[in-house]
């Protein structure tokens, strides 16, 4: 649906050659025109004017002087530099385009009647006056020579076997008798008296092919033979009376055109290469112009466009197919002189749909077209859609928003009396439906939609002076701006004269498209740079730029946030976009039309048909339109025409949905539609996974209330409906009202049957109480149902759910008689049981009685249903009690002693309370319910210590020393537990009464250590005795007691050999590894003293004025670090730590080997080897103070 826009045209009119033009061919490489004369052979540019080249053809006699030669063909050959000529005296010239040197690379006597290349230039067809076709290659030489006018078929001859003949066909109305009457052979006619009788020559666009239209010399009539690349004859073509001389294979198709006369019509016939005919279409000439003679047929490379040459009249058409239907698009007059008309025609080898023409006055065309659609440029609901193409004399218009109707057929057929050229629709809004037409003799016609079916038409009387390039209409001022092709630009009123404009173009322009700036007076020149280049077709609606590629994909990019390296990355990437703005088309589609204010996308393939598409930019972009202008009918019948995710009404904007229930029930007005909406509603937001909006405000992203989604909407919904009928006790959207509650995250599926149940008594309502059942049942398993239905205890309701269901009686009736014969709390609790709702079943529980708390108790205990059991009873009862023994228990085994203890104590058992208070340390809650039992005195001390020691072993220091102060009285292992804390500051309370504690406690560590050095010494003295007494047993002693110890070791637990560890180690007199403990025990003594932290003790006494009980601490500290330091290399000797090998060898003596065996030491276990090592002492720590004496 698109037709040929005039882009540029270009006229050379001072062209001054001599002869007349008789052929001519293109330039690929410079785009200059190759003119051959009866005199000469011209190169000029036809843009320029420039002459390049002139080389005379009758200097060297190939063609006499007189002018009375023929130039036959020309071409340019690219290759060779060279352009060869065929002159009708049979000379081959070749002439070089660098020397510009002539050469005669051959003749034929009999004259030459036609040349053409093949399309590769590998091959040069020659027809001679004997009616001959020679054959030759680039370099000119021969491959045969054959003659044109054979009787044989050709090698593509049919095979016929009888029932393919004419006598055994069906005839119709003309009977049987038909099929035996000599009218079958049609007579043959011979060819037209203006046929100038020679023959022509066109190729296959892929060079395979070639074919020879003729006159026979037995009929007279013209013949089309068909050759192949070996000049071997394929077919011939069957009888077509008034077959005409023009011929051309399309490039890209498997038909041939010519051109054939009727009595009452003229047509252009296309045939098949095997010869036989295929479809025609009639020119648009009448009756007094049928004998007009055609001059030439030919095509664009791409097939497109078919020109045809009109001798007589001088008229240039251009003529496109779709759909197997020939439109023409442009038909241009040359006027009634003779030097005006065409002699030649040509479209440019390079550069697709120019197209050269030369006229006999010497006068150049070159014409530059381009394929445009012609639509209307409407944004609202008045404007159609529409779409105008031009075939001749009528525009085919088609309004799509009120039909698709694919071509050639269309909505509206608007009959002019003249070819039309060019056409624009109207700008102004609410009348874009109406255009503006520009016809061949140049008047221009304004047609104006009167209603569905009825046109009108104005016509300018005034024509237009020049050649117009482009109109369009002006929303201003209703004015039609025309552009020239001399660059002017006019504007024409109608009913009023054509008047220039203020402005004037510079050069030759392209389309004048009406502007902000036009209107003013002024044209801004704008150079801008190349975008893309793999666009097949593009159109801008609203703000959304849509476009097609090669690469069979479909963009629609926003424009409002688009820049140029976004849409070079949008474009470059087809493979990998992914989201709403890029879709997949069929190959070769291209944009026709969008209509406004819709989601529709026009699309039309390359064999000419029309598909719609709803891309989904478009349809999002509209629905958010229609949402935010409350129009729900329109948007929900799109999203479920085009299965968009229904939620996007809600999650668009969640506020404005919720404030405008009301209202989107009012327009869906069906029950199915809110049910459809209630069902495929999900927590889900479209708006931030599937359909995400670039430019969404931040407002729409927010919910309309706390809450899931489904259940917000749900529950409003709900309750509008309830409302809309308030006088109706079953409103009319009952079933609406089922989806809301089923529909909600937690199902409320009692409410349901209820409202259910409530219809069977209610003969009033449009909808039975069967069909709102069956309705559930839709939605709901029924054995779901049925659970829930008897959990409203309701057997009636229950009997009608299981008379839905596929439930045998004997299953369900036996069950329900025994529910009935049970007192009502206890039957509603063993429903609530058999449903598993254990909540509800001990509330019913608790109201049959005491004789079933044993039972209750034991359903609590089941389903750890403490909390809930609790809340039954009063707090001062003998079950609330039980129950809180029992979730006591619970709790402890749970390791939540603490909480247990808070139930017993509450519901007063004291003793069971203090011992779970006791198990988790809880020493505030354990002495207070010991104060409230009361214990005694000694007991409550007892109890105290018992939970210092666990405070300790948990290194709670400062909660260990208040349990011993306050409730044992034992400050000194209150201060004792502080100190072990390092909680100094704590401990000056009871430091100032205890500070002697502090002080033994330094003599005491003293006392110790010289009592273990002492010990020591004599130990190690002892052993040293006894090595020199055992010296010749002393390895079968050692090796047995290791083998016993090993044996004992291995046979011990765990906790044996923890125990036995601690006995190897005591420090009692003449145990085997006495030194050992006590060098540990020394160890300990001098790290607990080194660690110390006197200095904060110092500092705090000097503090609070202790300085004489701070100068006393400082001088026994001191003392005994200094006691420890000298100490260490006492007590750590060197030969403590070396090996126990005696020394031998062969540089020993007998003095040596003793001392070493007097020395060594039994070998010590790996675990005792860090007691053979000093401890280190902190000696750089500065921790006394200069303010002390």
């Amino acid at each position: 649906m698109r037709n040929l826009s005039l882009l540029q045209r270009f006229k050379c009119v001072d062209l001054s050659f001599p002869g007349s033009p008789q052929c001519f061919s293109i330039r690929s490489e410079t785009g200059t025109v190759l003119v051959a004369s009866e005199l000469a052979i011209t190169e000029f540019d036809p843009r320029t004017q420039e002459v390049h080249k002139e080389v005379s053809l009758t200097a060297e006699e190939y063609l006499p002087e007189d002018g009375s030669g023929v130039v036959v063909a020309i071409q340019d050959l690219p290759d060779q530099e060279s352009v060869c000529v065929a002159t009708g005296s049979g000379d081959v010239i070749l002439y070089n385009l660098n020397t510009s040197q002539l050469e005669c690379v051959g003749s034929v006597e009999s004259g030459l009647t036609g040349m053409t290349w093949s399309p590769d230039q590998e091959l040069v067809t020659l027809t001679t006056g004997q009616e001959t076709i020679i054959m030759m290659t680039k370099d000119f030489e021969p491959i045969t020579e054959v003659a044109i006018n054979q009787d044989d078929f050709g090698e593509g001859k049919f095979i016929t076997v009888g029932w393919g003949k004419k006598e055994t066909q069906f005839h119709g109305s003309e009977g049987k008798q038909a099929a035996h009457s000599h009218t079958l052979s049609q007579e043959v006619q011979p060819a037209l008296p203006w046929d100038d009788r020679k023959p022509r020559i066109t190729w296959r666009g892929d060079g395979q092919f070639f074919a020879v239209s003729t006159v026979c010399p037995q009929t007279g009539a013209r013949k089309v033979r068909i050759w192949n690349r070996e000049c071997v004859l394929q077919a011939t073509s069957e009888v077509v009376n008034g077959l005409e001389q023009p011929l051309c294979w399309r490039p890209s198709g498997s038909l041939i055109a010519s051109t054939q006369r009727h009595p009452n019509k003229h047509s252009v016939v296309f045939m098949e290469k095997n010869g036989l005919l295929h479809g025609d279409f009639n020119l648009p000439f009448g009756k007094e112009q049928v004998k007009v003679d055609l001059l030439c047929i030919c095509y664009v490379q791409r097939s497109e466009i078919q020109v045809m040459v009109h001798e007589k009249l001088m008229i240039f058409q251009l003529w496109t197919v779709g759909n197997y239907h020939w439109y023409l698009k442009q038909s241009l007059h040359f006027g009634s002189e003779p030097l005006r008309a065409l002699a030649c025609v040509c479209w440019d080898p390079e550069k697709p749909l120019r197209l050269h023409l030369l006229t006999r006055g010497w006068v150049s065309y070159t014409y530059d077209w381009g394929w445009s659609t012609d639509r209307s440029h409407g944004t609202d609901y008045h404007d159609n859609a529409n779409v105008a193409v031009i075939d001749g004399d009528k525009i085919l218009l088609t309004t799509f928003r009120q039909c698709v109707i694919p071509p050639p057929m269309c909505a509206f057929e608007l009959q002019l009396p003249v070819p039309v050229n060019l056409v624009t629709f109207r700008s102004q809004a609410q009348r874009t439906n109406e255009l503006a037409a520009l016809t061949a003799d140049g008047h221009i016609y304004c047609l104006f939609f009167l209603n569905s079916w009825c046109w009108s038409f104005l016509r300018s009387d005034v024509p237009v002076d020049g050649f117009v390039i482009s109109l369009c209409h002006s929303l201003g001022n209703g004015t039609v701006a025309l552009q020239l092709d001399d660059g002017q630009i006019r504007k024409v009123h109608m009913g009023q004269s054509v008047s220039p404009l203020i402005i004037t173009g510079t050069g030759f322009g392209f389309y004048v498209c009406f502007s902000a700036k036009i209107q003013a007076g002024m044209l801004t020149g704008v150079s801008l740079p190349q975008v893309a280049s793999n666009i097949s077709s593009f159109v801008v609606y609203d703000d959304f730029l849509l476009l097609t590629t090669h690469s069979h994909m479909c963009h629609c990019l926003n424009l409002s946030t688009l820049s140029i390296k976004g849409l070079q990355s949008a474009l470059s990437s087809d493979a990998h976009q992914n989201d709403e703005t890029v879709r997949k088309v069929e190959r070769g589609s291209r944009i026709v039309s969008v209509v406004p204010q819709d989601t529709r996308l026009i699309l039309q393939m390359p064999r000419g048909n029309l598909e719609t598409i709803h891309h989904q930019a478009l349809v999002l972009a509209q629905l958010r339109k229609w949402l935010d202008g409350l129009r729900f009918k329109d948007a929900f019948e799109c999203m479920r025409k085009l299965r968009i995710n229904l939620n996007l009404i809600y999650d668009h904007n969640p506020t404005v949905f919720l404030a405008n229930i009301e209202m989107f029930l009012k327009q869906i007005d069906s029950i199915n539609y809110i049910n459809l909406f209630l069902t495929e509603l999900k927590e889900e937001d479209t708006t931030t996974t599937m359909y995400p909006c670039p430019s969404r405000s931040a407002s729409s992203s927010v919910s309309g209330k706390g809450g899931k989604k489904v259940d917000i909407i749900c529950d409003a919904l709900r309750s509008t409906m309830e409302t809309l009928d308030p006088q109706k006790s079953v409103p009319r959207y009952c079933l609406c009202i089922l989806t809301s509650h089923v529909r909600k995250t937690t199902p409320e599926l009692e409410l349901a049957l209820q409202k259910v149940h409530e219809l069977r008594g209610d003969g009033s309502s449009s909808v039975s109480a069967e069909e709102a059942l069956k309705y559930l049942l839709f939605l709901v398993n029924v054995n779901e149902l049925y659970e829930h239905s008897l959990g409203t205890y309701d057997f009636d309701l229950v009997l009608m759910v299981a008379e839905k269901s596929q439930k045998d009686p004997k299953e369900y009736l036996p069950f329900l008689n025994m529910l009935k014969t049970l007192e009502p709390n206890y039957q509603r609790y063993t429903i609530d049981k058999h449903l598993k709702r254990y909540r509800k079943a001990i509330h019913h529980l608790s109201k049959c009685g005491e004789e079933h708390f044993t039972e209750l108790l034991n359903l609590v205990k089941d389903q750890r249903l403490y909390s809930d059991a609790l809340e039954l009873y009063s707090l001062n009862s003998e079950q609330y009690k039980t129950l809180s023994v029992a979730y006591a228990e619970h709790l402890v085994e749970q390791q939540q002693a603490e909480q247990a203890g808070l139930l017993l104590w509450r519901c007063g058992e004291n003793a069971r309370a203090l011992q779970a208070f006791v198990s988790c340390t809880s020493w505030r809650n354990a002495l207070a319910v010991a104060t409230h039992i009361p214990l005694p005195p000694e007991q409550l001390a007892l109890l105290a210590r018992d939970l210092a020691e666990k405070l300790l072993e948990a290194r709670r220091h400062k909660q260990a020393a208040l349990c011993l102060e306050q409730y044992a009285k034992d400050c000194e292992e209150a201060i004792s537990a502080l100190i072990q804390g390092a909680a100094w500051e704590e401990a000056l309370r009871l430091v100032s009464l205890f500070f002697h504690l502090f002080t033994s406690f330094l003599e005491s560590q003293k006392a110790l250590f010289i009592r273990h050095k002492n010990r020591l010494a004599v130990v190690q003295e002892l052993k040293a005795k006894a090595r020199l007494e055992l010296f010749g047993k002393w390895e079968i002693l050692l090796s047995s007691i290791y083998i016993i110890s090993f044996s004992e070791d291995t046979v011990r637990s765990s906790k044996n050999r923890r125990k036995a560890e601690g006995k190897k180690h005591s420090l009692k007199e003449g145990s085997p590894f006495e030194d050992i403990a006590l060098l540990n025990a020394l160890t300990q003594i001098i790290t607990i003293v080194d660690k110390m932290r006197v200095h904060s003790l110092l500092k705090a006494l000097v503090l609070f004025q202790f300085d004489g009980a701070a100068s006393s601490l400082q001088r026994d500290y001191g003392e005994l670090l200094q006691l420890m330091e000298t100490a260490l290399p006492e007590i750590w000797t060197d030969n403590l730590q070396q090996g126990q090998t005696p020394l031998t060898g062969p540089n020993s003596t007998a003095n040596s080997i003793m001392a070493s065996f007097q020395q060594q030491r039994p070998a010590v276990p790996q675990q005792d080897t860090e007691a053979l090592t000093a401890p280190k002492m902190r000696i750089a720590v500065k921790w006394k103070l200069s303010i002390l004496k």
